[in-house]
């Protein structure tokens, strides 16, 4: 009896997965009916559902099927987000958002302005016939809806007014003397292949509609022509162009070092345009399938995480942020890299393949906005496609004023200081600058802002009589402790063989000092300091000309022998690498050989060659910055830089003495005393 009780239980059981399932398939019929998706997927769709049909419920293929037409179905295959083209509101949100960063906000204003200059543009209709009454009928009905119309008795009468003139749309009858439509249509397709041709005629036959579709033609109407089947034609094809125009977007990347506001610029500019935001982070991603996806071959495969996101926010043109796109691996399961060739090229991503969907789907519409610290790590092909806009390390007067208008406000907003009499003066926030932070961006500033308000509300608690709190030089020393950064390098006294560089990283200018020593040896060069092969290279460079021109120094021309040289770089944990401290190198060598003192108030950047001539080198801004941030008095640039220099902005170089030199020899008396 137990038996036959399992038995009759399984056998309900399996009803009702069956009635279970028939619903379930009713649903996504009735869903692939009412979908604005192509006609091409919904084929697909249709033929998948077919399929299971045919199929039992408890087949793990099941649940794999219904998973992918659900998934198939829920994509923004035509869901557009209207573009907000008010050049003023744009204008106001970044202003208000972001301070500086004038360049970048320039770029998007410019994109917003082609946008609304292709969104008045006319719509040129060319109305081809060789009936005249039918020619002015035509005419008279589209110039009536707005549109601009020119008429044309013929074929080649047709192709003489398109060449003087760019048409958006050719309306033309098929049986025509000296030149008939399709031979009509054949030209244009070659001479203006963006230019749609919708075929009117009264000879209509399926044949000469299908040669015509073949050929090019965007539609086929008969004579007599229906008027509003006419207007519904033309207007279906002026919005689909539209379209195409308005939301193609461009690839930018985002380069320059951490808290400069990459990532919060990035929602600044889908919130000025009207659109969604999307942000997925690219660090340490190695798997190409994340991505792309993986194929429907078993349980637990899913779309990538770029599809994943289209259905998430439900349109097709969302600003999607890759964030930190020069930090992805690569490894034996692909090259995520790659992946972007696809996706970041408007010629390829509006037939994106997901593994997954198996189907095209249109990224062309989507604005993509990469974020980088150094984009020198990005491949070649890859970096080609993107439009790479820099973000600079911000000067202390901007940091004052972004502190002032943003960072302060926020915090005593977050620490619940808003209404209670807490005042920042400027003096405190620069002291904060100046000794607790050394940055290009803000990240770090606005922890000790954090840490002080933070402290600033246990105090508040503490002031039973509720007076106000002012936030001076000496409370921010007592709340954050002794500062923590001096400008040692600039305030060092001038010592043999030290001298001063500056170089450019992913975190922005930093300034470096560089130390040379001499002792009895076997001619060797010694470098240490976490150096990479191209500052080694340098360094050789700079002893062999040192070498080769020892008369100009009034050097012994065997200075060399029986001694080493020790060349070291402070910071040892850090590894370092690039051209910009040869000629660093070079004059730490010439001080310690002639035994003159370097001023340590001034610093070098650029590279150096064989023959003594200084090379451009760049990050030039950021540079400058550091110098400024650490307290040096004098920078010297290759001359080559001069251009970059003459372009910076006042206040970076205030305070600061900014000289170029064409070789070695020119700034060594500059240099040493």
């Amino acid at each position: 009896m137990g038996f036959f009780k399992k038995l009759e239980k399984t056998e309900i059981s399996s009803s009702q997965n069956q009635e279970e399932s028939t619903v379930e398939l009713a649903k996504l019929r009735e869903a692939i009916g009412s979908a604005r998706v192509a006609k091409s997927v919904s084929e697909l769709a249709s033929k998948e559902l077919e399929r299971l049909e045919r199929m039992d419920p408890g087949m793990p293929e099941y649940t794999i099927g219904v998973n992918y037409l659900e998934f198939l179905l829920a994509l923004p295959w035509q869901n557009l987000t209207d573009d907000c083209l008010d050049m003023a509101r744009a204008e106001n949100i970044l202003e208000l958002q972001h301070y500086a960063l004038r360049h970048v906000k320039e770029r998007i204003l410019e994109f917003l302005a082609v946008k609304s200059l292709c969104n008045m543009s006319e719509f040129n209709i060319l109305v081809v016939d060789d009936e005249e009454i039918a020619r002015t009928n035509v005419e008279y009905v589209l110039r009536k809806d707005g549109y601009q119309v020119a008429t044309a008795v013929d074929g080649a009468d047709a192709l003489d007014k398109l060449r003087q003139k760019e048409f958006e749309l050719i309306l033309t009858d098929l049986k025509m003397e000296r030149m008939d439509g399709l031979q009509l249509l054949e030209s244009v397709k070659q001479l203006a292949p963006a230019t749609e041709v919708v075929m009117v005629t009264g000879f209509a036959t399926v044949n000469s509609a299908v040669d015509a579709l073949r050929k090019g033609a965007a539609h086929y109407l008969p004579k007599p022509v229906n008027l509003e089947e006419l207007r519904s034609t033309v207007k279906k094809i002026r919005e689909k162009k539209r379209v195409m125009e308005l939301t193609r977007s461009p690839v930018l990347c985002f380069s320059g070092p951490p808290g400069t506001g990459k990532t919060s610029i990035g929602k600044s500019i889908a919130e000025a345009l009207g659109r969604k935001f999307v942000r997925i982070s690219l660090a340490g991603l190695r798997d190409e399938a994340e991505l792309r996806g993986h194929r429907r071959t078993y349980v637990g495969s899913m779309p990538g995480r770029i599809m994943t996101e289209i259905k998430r926010v439900g349109v097709r043109n969302p600003v999607f942020m890759l964030d930190e796109i020069d930090k992805i691996g690569q490894d034996f399961r692909g090259d995520p890299a790659s992946v972007f060739l696809e996706i970041l090229d408007p010629e390829q991503n509006s037939r994106f393949l997901d593994h997954y969907l198996d189907i095209p789907f249109d990224l062309s519409s989507v604005m993509f906005i990469a974020t980088a610290n150094v984009v020198e790590r990005l491949p070649a092909p890859l970096l080609d496609r993107l439009e790479v806009i820099a973000f600079p390390g911000y000067t202390e007067r901007e940091k004052l004023v972004i502190a002032n208008k943003y960072l302060v406000p926020r915090q005593l907003k977050e620490h619940g200081l808003k209404n209670r009499n807490v005042e920042f003066p400027d003096s405190a926030i620069s002291k904060i600058i100046m000794d607790y932070t050394l940055e290009a961006g803000l990240r770090n500033f606005e922890r000790k802002i954090a840490t002080v308000c933070r402290k600033v509300a246990r105090l508040s608690l503490q002031n039973e009589n509720k007076a106000s709190i002012v936030v001076d030089e000496k409370l921010v020393e007592s709340l954050l402790g002794p500062r923590k950064f001096t400008h040692e390098i600039a305030e060092a006294g001038h010592r043999v063989g030290v001298t001063t560089g500056l170089v450019w990283t992913e975190f922005g200018g930093e300034i470096i000092s560089i130390e040379t020593t001499m002792m009895k040896g076997n001619q060797q060069l010694m470098l240490t300091g976490s150096l990479g092969e191209i500052i080694r290279e340098s360094a050789q460079t700079a002893l062999s000309y040192i070498r080769s021109h020892a008369e100009d120094f009034s050097l012994a021309p065997d200075f060399f022998t029986g001694n080493d040289i020790h060349v070291h770089i402070p910071s040892g944990a850090v590894p370092k690498d690039g051209p910009s401290a040869g000629v660093t190198i070079a004059l730490a060598l010439i001080s310690l050989l002639t035994k003159k003192p370097a001023r340590r108030d001034i610093a070098l950047s650029g590279e150096f060659t064989l023959s003594g001539r200084l090379l451009p080198v760049s990050g030039i801004r950021e540079k400058v910055l550091a110098a400024q941030r650490a307290g040096v008095r004098t920078v010297i640039f290759p001359e080559a830089n001069a251009i970059d220099i003459e372009g910076l902005d006042a206040d970076i170089r205030e305070g600061i003495e900014l000289l170029v030199a064409g070789d070695i020899s020119s700034i060594v008396e500059r240099v040493l005393i």
